[in-house]
């Protein structure tokens, strides 16, 4: 590529990071590796009155977590400083001026009475939403209305006011989306939005479009909503002059709801049981805690695997990549147009593939918490990380592995005894009594399992009877690895005390 490929994220701080805003993050990051450019994290924050305290730092939290740096950020400033927009406010006066002086936009008065009774007074039938547009501008009170004499007055009397951009009538906007192809819009249906609000700060439609030219932004990369806004921005390249240097355009496709109708929202993990944000958020209205994926038991990687695949892939049968592998194979021809379902089981399953292939110590370090908030003390973490190798396949969230591995750390406080009450004998408890008196610590798996055939022999018990109540005895349920390995890893006088203790509940 000609120049170098400079993409940008640009998230407001108005909550927490929804697993759409971080696949944007992912593919622009990735694109930004595969073409070794750099990934711009630029904070719109020109909103005040939806500014949340604590968003911003949540937003890197997050990115930090996945894997996602920023290569030019507030926290890292690069040449184009600085990237939070309330900082850049000054700037953005001179466009907004440059643009009315060229007749590309205008100073409006109304007041929030005046709107109202506009859009009361023109609602029809046909049009129950009446815009701020080309119908309707030359019946407001607005500098393409008023004298020079009369703006100036206003103006200086220091009356609030905003900065609205003039569409153009009868005109077809087009433009190349990367992922869509030819994408045109009619100008006759766009209202003329406000660029500069009356505190002074820019709205997102001017300061998107003058961040991107002033940092150089070759590639723009966001969600297919933002479509319908897309001639205001293309329109104020032109207007600017800047034209030439508008970035590429490529509108993701949306992560959909289960069942594919609409876009997936916080609402519906709160009502089907899964989360929707990268990490837990604190909601700043009702105080309440939302678990994150990385809260419910996700290792990064897996999250950013899961991610890429909605609404891209390889071409290929492959579903498990490193993040490394992806920067080398992403590309945006691979991106679908279409919205891709959100599917939680397989969303876990993405996870329970990336355990499998975790480093154990790792995987220790990132389940010991879990363990001590149930009470359980780790003092060996290399007990832990033998525990973790032996039943690591069964799990597919981090938080599985305490009710997978509790009891070989401490002995289960209920054991499934329906299960062995029926068909239990006398017979089976000489047995346990015999058999467990011959454990040693010196023994490895597979001569306690042969000695406990032999011993099963000897009784005229069928091994197969003994299993399922040997297993209940140690674990407390009907799952878990081998029992053999277990005795070995909890030890014989632990084994010989489990053993005793269901006896008597047996008697």
């Amino acid at each position: 590529m000609e120049n170098q490929v400079r993409v940008r994220f640009a998230p407001s701080p108005t909550g927490g990071l929804h697993l759409g805003g971080v696949r944007t993050v992912l593919f622009n990051y990735l694109f930004a590796k595969k073409h070794k450019g750099t990934f711009v994290l630029r904070v719109e924050d020109t909103d005040q009155t939806r500014f949340v305290e604590g968003a911003e730092d949540y937003i890197f939290d997050c990115l930090d977590w996945a894997g996602l740096p920023a290569d030019e950020s507030p926290r890292k400033p690069g040449d184009f400083a600085p990237y939070r927009q309330s900082e850049r406010k000054p700037m953005y006066r001179q466009y907004a001026e440059q643009l009315i002086a060229q007749g590309n936009a205008y100073y409006a008065f109304d007041t929030p009475e005046e709107l109202e009774k506009m859009r009361e007074s023109l609602k029809t039938t046909e049009n129950p939403s009446p815009q701020y547009d080309h119908r309707t501008r030359s019946q407001m009170r607005n500098s393409l209305n008023l004298s020079t004499e009369e703006v100036k007055a206003l103006l200086d009397a220091g009356v609030p006011y905003v900065v609205r951009i003039k569409m153009p009538e009868n005109e077809t906007v087009h433009f190349t989306d990367l992922i869509r192809g030819d994408i045109s819009h009619e100008t006759n249906v766009v209202d003329d939005k406000v660029l500069l609000k009356s505190d002074g700060m820019p709205t997102y439609h001017l300061a998107v479009v003058v961040d991107d030219y002033l940092m150089k932004i070759t590639h723009a990369f966001r969600g297919e909503e933002w479509l319908p806004s897309a001639p205001i921005h293309i329109m104020l390249w032109k207007y600017l002059g800047w034209e030439a240097e508008m970035p590429k355009w490529a509108h993701l496709p949306l992560i959909l709801k289960p069942d594919g109708n609409g876009k997936l929202s916080k609402r519906d993990g709160e009502r089907l049981g899964f989360p929707v944000f990268a990490m837990e958020w604190k909601d700043p209205k009702s105080g309440e805690l939302i678990d994150g994926f990385k809260e419910k038991g996700f290792l990064p990687e897996a999250f950013v695997n899961l991610l890429v695949m909605l609404g891209w892939n390889p071409g290929t049968e492959q579903e498990i990549f490193t993040l490394e592998e992806l920067s080398e194979l992403f590309s945006l021809e691979r991106v679908h147009k279409g919205g891709a379902k959100f599917d939680y089981e397989k969303a876990k399953w993405y996870n329970q593939q990336h355990i499998q292939r975790a480093d154990n110590d790792r995987l220790a370090g990132l389940v010991k918490p879990y363990f001590e908030a149930k009470g359980i003390s780790i003092t060996d973490d290399q007990k832990l990380t033998e525990a973790v190798a032996m039943v690591k396949e069964r799990c597919h969230l981090l938080t599985d592995f305490t009710e997978q591995a509790s009891f070989l750390f401490q002995a289960p406080d209920h054991l499934d005894l329906d299960a062995v009450k029926p068909k239990w004998t006398t017979e089976k408890t000489a047995f346990f009594t015999e058999w467990s008196e011959t454990l040693q610590d010196t023994a490895n798996a597979a001569d306690l399992e042969a000695a406990f055939t032999e011993c099963a022999a000897k009784h005229g018990i069928k091994k197969g009877e003994l299993m399922m109540p040997l297993r209940i005895m140690l674990v407390g349920g009907k799952f878990g690895p081998g029992v053999f390995d277990i005795i070995t890893f909890i030890g014989a006088a632990e084994t010989k005390k489990r053993v005793a203790s269901a006896l008597l509940l047996l008697a």
